[in-house]
């Protein structure tokens, strides 16, 4: 099997925007690796939102990396990046040279099992460059990633694998919400690293 081979690429939006699904980017053995380092090595704290005013603690946990110490604000919360430790580093290159796209921050979220998911959102924070790729490659447990056009509330779904890579650009996020619904037949963690470009 060519892990690398670009006749698997697909866009799966059939209009306004462009999501490629790349597939498997990593190896069994490789994802098992790095699932294990960033377990280890990565600052996970639990996220934090305001929400009409009230701070909410979610389940979910998150981590912020990035080149330098970039501050990123979502959900009225402000987060300072910490340095890429040499696992993301190498994660970045993998995802770099399979995207086309370069990265200089990655924002990293913990599940910890089908109950932790996300509701529908865009991301389109002023300080993402605008219509700029957002990579989200996968590891652990397999999850369903859904789309939801704005307009006409057409929805897609998608299988994130262990290892593979779905890449995010152009029109989707001023087109398309996203989220990861929650499920009971999942009990195994997941981590997502989210690779983006901040614009300073």
């Amino acid at each position: 099997m060519d892990l690398f081979s670009s006749e698997k690429i697909k866009n799966v939006l059939p209009f306004d925007g462009v999501t490629n699904y790349h597939g498997l980017v990593l190896d069994k053995k490789q994802c098992e690796f790095y699932y294990q380092k960033l377990m280890e090595t990565i600052q996970f704290k639990n996220d934090e939102a305001l929400i009409f005013g009230k701070k909410i603690i979610t389940k979910r946990k998150v981590a912020w990396y990035g080149e330098l110490e970039y501050s990123y604000t979502y959900s009225k919360i402000t987060k300072t990046a910490n340095i890429f430790t040499k696992e993301l580093l190498a994660l970045k290159e993998v995802v770099e040279k399979e995207s086309g796209e370069t990265y200089n921050s990655c924002l990293l979220n913990l599940y910890h099992s089908g109950e932790e998911g996300m509701a529908y959102h865009s991301d389109g924070e002023k300080m993402l460059k605008k219509n700029g790729a957002i990579a989200s490659l996968s590891l652990g447990a397999e999850r369903k990633f859904s789309f939801k056009h704005k307009v006409n509330k057409q929805r897609i779904d998608v299988l994130l694998e262990n290892g593979s890579l779905l890449v995010m650009k152009e029109e989707t996020q001023t087109h398309w919400l996203h989220r990861l619904p929650p499920t009971k037949k999942v009990n195994s963690p997941r981590i997502n690293l989210t690779f983006r470009s901040i614009e300073l």
